[in-house]
């Protein structure tokens, strides 16, 4: 049908509102940089309608929940930062703690961090899990692997498959996310160590801090790694990058992404390819603390890579996951991050490998580290406190 040209004229005003209220951003405060993005939808992508959800407490008696990975068959391994690995059942009951971890340096940001489950856990019973390890009076990001007993009580045959090396005397910004690639190799995100002299080293390679690290499961060197039998050291990936402490492998597409904390703003979402410069700290979407420029001042330089998306002001991220499940059909292959600041799970739509969308989920419920899948696709995130807790996050369908 083809409107009569007085009658369209009528309707434009009001729908040109429509149109402009529904691209409007989440409301996030203003930035702390006046940086121009690169391209459309780098940060504040439109706000994506709201979905009705309804958000209650799965388990308590948390301190500092940092990981968590789900069981086949039901229920979840949790870490607590201070040094320990619980099991949650389905039903929310909190086991004591799992045996056999190795010693952990639980300083600052510091401890036990995330943990997974080895591709084969049917077979071999495998986890995989991350920590801040003492090394030469230093500390550093080391992955771990022990055998899950039959009764989740105990790690055995527990050993390291990664130590960071050098040691940092800075007990901050270790990352760190382990993850499979389904293609036989695991990805480990670290960070730098936050103080102005380690924080060049995030673009030297002679060091891991600010890299993303890629292995085998047992730790050897992928031949096809980008920098082995060049000058660099042959785990690294890609570098460049502040502190990432989310990360995943999108099922759809088989590409890996992650997500790292900006400064003062410049919080980023990437998709680290292999041999690539993420910009820290030469430059930043971001400010220094004390709003003073980072780096070069400036956001952006040719040779080193645009972030797929930004925010400014941070949301702080923690974990993140590609949504897969049938409690929320309509976020099939959506992103969800965890948000220590302001405290949310935040989702983002893409399409083509870049955000259209944005959401902000289950606010005011605390810092949240890290968020994981039930069988049923509701959403359970981690609340980071000392009395910290599991919450679940299912469809509200009261009407």
């Amino acid at each position: 049908m083809r409107l009569h040209p007085m009658i369209l004229a009528a309707l434009l005003p009001g729908m040109a509102c429509a149109q402009g209220e529904a691209a409007q951003p989440v409301d996030q405060g203003p930035a702390n940089a006046d940086y121009e993005p690169a391209f459309e939808n780098q940060t504040r992508a439109p706000k994506l309608p709201d979905t009705p959800v309804t958000v209650e407490t799965l388990a308590e008696g948390l301190e500092h929940p940092w990981g968590i990975a789900p069981l086949p068959g039901g229920g979840h391994l949790v870490t607590e930062r201070p040094g320990r690995l619980r099991h949650i059942a389905a039903d929310g009951t909190l086991s004591e703690p799992i045996a056999g971890l190795p010693e952990i340096d639980a300083r600052r940001q510091g401890g036990l961090l995330d943990v997974t489950l080895s591709p084969e856990f049917d077979a071999d019973r495998m986890v995989y899990f991350t920590y801040a390890k003492k090394v030469d009076g230093g500390t550093a990001t080391a992955a771990g692997r022990g055998v899950l007993s039959d009764d989740l009580a105990s790690l055995s045959q527990v050993e390291d498959i990664w130590v960071q090396s050098p040691a940092a005397d800075a007990p901050m910004h270790y990352g760190s996310r382990i993850t499979f690639d389904g293609e036989g190799h695991v990805f480990v995100t670290t960070g730098e160590h936050f103080t102005d002299e380690y924080r060049e080293m995030a673009q030297t390679l002679d060091n891991t801090y600010g890299k993303v690290v890629r292995l085998n499961p047992d730790g050897s060197i992928p031949e096809d790694n980008p920098f082995v039998g060049q000058d660099g050291m042959d785990e690294i990936w890609s570098y460049g990058h502040r502190n990432i402490q989310g990360a995943a492998v999108d099922p759809a597409t088989g590409d890996y992404w992650t997500i790292e904390h900006g400064p003062a703003g410049g919080d980023e979402l990437n998709r680290p390819e292999a041999g690539m410069n993420y910009g820290w700290p030469v430059v930043s979407y971001g400010l220094r603390y004390d709003g003073g420029p980072i780096g070069s001042g400036e956001p952006r330089r040719e040779g080193m890579e645009e972030p797929v998306y930004y925010w400014d002001p941070v949301i702080a991220p923690g974990g993140m996951l590609f949504y897969e499940g049938a409690a929320f059909p309509e976020w099939e292959g959506d992103v969800l991050a965890a948000s220590l600041v302001p405290g949310e799970v935040v989702r983002l739509t893409l399409e083509d490998g870049r955000v259209t969308g944005e959401q902000r989920l289950a606010g005011g419920n605390g810092r949240v580290r890290d968020v994981e899948l039930t069988e049923d696709g509701e959403v359970l995130f981690l609340i980071d406190s000392e009395a910290g807790a599991v919450l679940r996050m299912a469809p509200d369908t009261s009407g």
